[in-house]
């Protein structure tokens, strides 16, 4: 009887405290605000496309609906980076690549500017990376101003790599002869 007693003295309580959580009238729900989007657009026509060799073998497809997409001035002000990511393999493997142009300027394409390439197994703790600038050279030939306002701009062009990115934390490495992509900078990122 007691267990009863003591039972119906906690629903009693706990009945209390959720009636408090009630809308009192005239108080509309609504209802909570969607998640923000993870996606980050590569605008409308946006992709990344080319063939990883050795310790990431894996052919990159990403469109525009499932790929994120990052570019921005370098740190030091020379050149731009632009940051490449989705889920590769059929979702097995998070990448992300960085192609950092030191030599690109804000309003004129080019051709052979020396890169440096991360690849990043994001999840796994793997990195790979050029040594140096004379590994992989990137043609830009496209650089269209999208908005005046905002310095941005949609960026296109081919990667070339001739010799493997080391991988900083192992002793693999990555192999990729082109890449091919079309994304967005925007200049007065940080």
């Amino acid at each position: 009887m007691r267990y009863f007693a003591a039972g119906t003295a906690v629903l009693m309580v706990t009945t209390a405290a959720l009636a408090g959580c009630k809308p009192t009238a005239g108080t509309k729900l609504e209802p909570a605000p969607a998640a923000a989007a993870t996606l980050v657009p590569c605008g409308d026509a946006g992709y990344l496309r080319g063939q990883l060799y050795g310790a990431i073998p894996v052919s990159l497809d990403w469109g525009s609906t499932d790929l994120n997409c990052e570019g921005m001035p370098r740190p030091s002000g020379r050149g731009a980076r632009l940051r490449f990511a989705s889920v590769a393999a059929g979702g097995d493997l998070q990448l992300a690549i960085i192609i950092a142009i030191p030599d690109l300027e804000r309003d004129a394409a080019g051709r052979e500017l020396a890169s440096n390439v991360t690849v990043i197994e994001e999840g796994g703790g793997r990195f790979f990376s050029t040594s140096d600038l004379g590994n992989c050279l990137t043609d830009i030939t496209i650089l269209e101003e999208l908005d005046v306002d905002a310095d941005r701009y949609s960026i296109g062009g081919k990667l070339y790599c001739v010799s493997p990115l080391a991988e900083i934390n192992g002793d693999s490495s990555v192999l990729i002869p082109e890449l091919a992509f079309l994304g967005l900078v925007d200049w007065n990122s940080s």
